[in-house]
């Protein structure tokens, strides 16, 4: 008896842990929440030449990789094609080619190679949010992860980019990272 009021016990705490982590978390955020005027146009936002620099957290938490990245944004109406040149800090390049189509409701789609399917997203007020299933560099191990990313446009432009990767729904690493443009001389 006393293992099984143990047992009930452990799946309470566990229950109630779940709904907390849903209801208090990154992933607690809905499109809702970001109601408002449309300041984060990523036609807008994401045109022209981009500077980026970020962290990417491994699964204990500790930062697992540091890069810096050079874009190019290119827009034709509601198309557009995003262009992302990598550099990591053990020297690694990596570059990414998305091709973009924002709705008139700003629902987003997205595809790049290494995306398996269309990624799918919206734009609300401050910020954007973007659902995808990414193959990752054989050298990072080939692994296929769930991606949410979430960007929020600061009152100064700059764009802070949060995202999660998860593995059969845990959380295996998280990057957050700076966007905005380069100055052009």
């Amino acid at each position: 008896m006393t293992v099984l009021w143990s047992f009930l016990g452990f799946a309470i705490s566990l229950i109630g842990f779940v709904i907390v982590k849903r209801k208090m978390s990154f992933s607690a955020q809905k499109p809702a929440d970001y109601d408002g005027p449309l300041s984060f146009d990523v036609r807008k936002a994401l045109s022209g030449p981009l500077l980026c620099e970020g962290v990417i957290y491994g699964p204990t938490g500790r930062v697992a990789s540091r890069f810096c990245a050079e874009m190019e944004g290119r827009w034709d109406g509601n198309k557009g094609t995003l262009s992302e040149f990598f550099t990591y800090d053990s020297g690694s390049r990596q570059d990414r080619e998305w091709q973009l189509v924002v709705s008139d409701d700003g629902t987003i789609a997205a595809e790049a190679e290494d995306l398996i399917g269309t990624g799918r997203g919206w734009q609300r007020g401050d910020a954007v949010q973007l659902n995808y299933r990414i193959r990752l560099m054989e050298d990072a191990g080939g692994h296929v992860l769930d991606v949410t990313d979430w960007m929020y446009m600061t009152p100064n432009g700059v764009i802070m980019n949060r995202s999660q990767f998860k593995k059969f729904g845990i959380t295996v690493g998280e990057l957050v990272a700076t966007m905005r443009p380069k100055e052009v001389a």
